[in-house]
């Protein structure tokens, strides 16, 4: 299969989305979290620093149909994160998000797609920034490389990071977090599709691994979840249900590097970094 290098450039958007309580709630218990400030709707809902994601899917959805990438579904999986947050959102407020497709290259594996996906205020303000790395397997890029923004890899970790916990993902952590997300790919929660699709079986969420890890990470480091200004990452392996996690890390001024591993001691997430303010 091929893919034309001349979808870059397209954009999808804007789209508007209510970040109503209940769904800030419904993400932060799909993961878990038993922090009381997820869940208080008197002093105001804590926003999880992954949920963004959820807001971005619906634009993310109509830009890959703009870019005629729908018959390529089934091929994409999720490679690259990463996540500027100028400032946390907010329950009960709209935004607006707009996507846009800012490269393409070949890798080995196949063609990698970059989506950029912003989100305003109801004053024009940014309030969040998402490049989404989408590896199309086995596809081939036609037209050569093209960008309007460069891709780079998450930095290396320059040591082995110590473990930190653990993080039991149960047998139905990829239907629930389907739902509390609003977040729906059939390859997550569809076995036959899953398997058609060149897959061993259903796989969690790239984004429900990465706010999984995010989670246990500032729960050990000891660093409030609102301080979380940026998160990036590389993913390295899909991460099939049930599962044992193991996530390791260390803190250093104003930034928090991070790595995911398998039972088998595999990254399923590499080059993890987080930023956040330092005063935190």
């Amino acid at each position: 299969m091929k893919l034309p290098a001349e979808i870059v450039g397209r954009e999808a958007g804007p789209h508007e989305q209510l970040l109503d309580a209940r769904w800030l709630m419904a993400y932060s218990a799909a993961l878990g979290e038993t922090d009381p400030r997820y869940y208080d709707t008197a002093a105001g809902v804590l926003v999880h620093p992954l949920f963004p994601v959820c807001y971005e899917w619906p634009a993310t959805r109509e830009l890959r149909d703009r870019a005629g990438l729908e018959p390529f579904n089934p091929r994409l999986v999720h490679a690259q994160h990463d996540l500027l947050i100028y400032r946390p959102p907010k329950a009960s407020e709209r935004l607006s998000v707009s996507g846009k497709v800012v490269a393409a290259v070949q890798r080995r594996p196949g063609a990698l797609v970059v989506f950029r996906l912003a989100a305003r205020d109801a004053q024009g303000e940014l309030v969040s920034t998402t490049d989404f790395g989408a590896l199309y397997r086995g596809v081939e890029l036609e037209g050569g490389d093209r960008g309007i923004e460069p891709v780079a890899d998450p930095p290396a970790h320059a040591k082995p990071l110590p473990r930190v916990g653990e993080v039991a993902v149960s047998a139905a952590a990829a239907h629930i977090y389907t739902e509390c997300a609003r977040i729906w790919n059939p390859i997550h929660t569809d076995i036959a599709y899953a398997r058609a699709a060149g897959l061993p079986d259903i796989i969690l969420h790239g984004t429900a691994t990465l706010a999984l890890s995010v989670s246990r990470a500032l729960a050990a480091l000891e660093i409030d979840p609102a301080a979380v200004r940026r998160v990036r990452c590389r993913f390295a392996g899909m991460v099939t249900m049930p599962a044992t996690l193991t996530v390791h890390a260390a803190r250093g001024h104003g930034e928090l590097a991070f790595e995911t591993r398998n039972e088998r001691g595999e990254p399923v997430i590499q080059r993890g970094w987080m930023e956040f303010d330092p005063r935190s």
